[in-house]
């Protein structure tokens, strides 16, 4: 079984074809920030980790069936929070540096 890495914007960009490549057998990791977060993997897959492995929340909350409301939004915002995060750390790291520099006798 082949497996891919892609990030979170190719893999919603491309969300179908990730799909279709794991029907035909293919893993696919996404990450974020280049930290791996989540896999696509086939259905018929067998599972890396045996069912008495899984902590017990995992276990209670595996397959509640379909959820009540449409989270793709809200994950979609999740996401964007975070990549602002990120944009506004970076952004203040920035300043301080600046700062620091105008500060320093050279």
């Amino acid at each position: 079984m082949s497996t891919a890495a892609v990030g979170l914007f190719e893999a919603k960009t491309h969300l179908s074809e990730y799909v279709a490549r794991a029907e035909r057998g293919e893993e696919v990791i996404i990450t974020r920030h280049n930290k791996p977060v989540a896999k696509i993997v086939p259905l018929h897959a067998k599972p890396e980790v045996a069912a008495k492995d899984i902590p017990p929340f995992i276990q209670k909350t595996y397959d509640m069936g379909v959820p009540l409301v449409d989270l793709t939004k809200a994950n979609q915002l999740v996401g964007e929070m975070e990549d602002q995060h990120f944009l506004e750390l970076t952004r203040r790291l920035e300043a301080e540096i600046v700062a620091k520099k105008k500060n320093s006798p050279e």
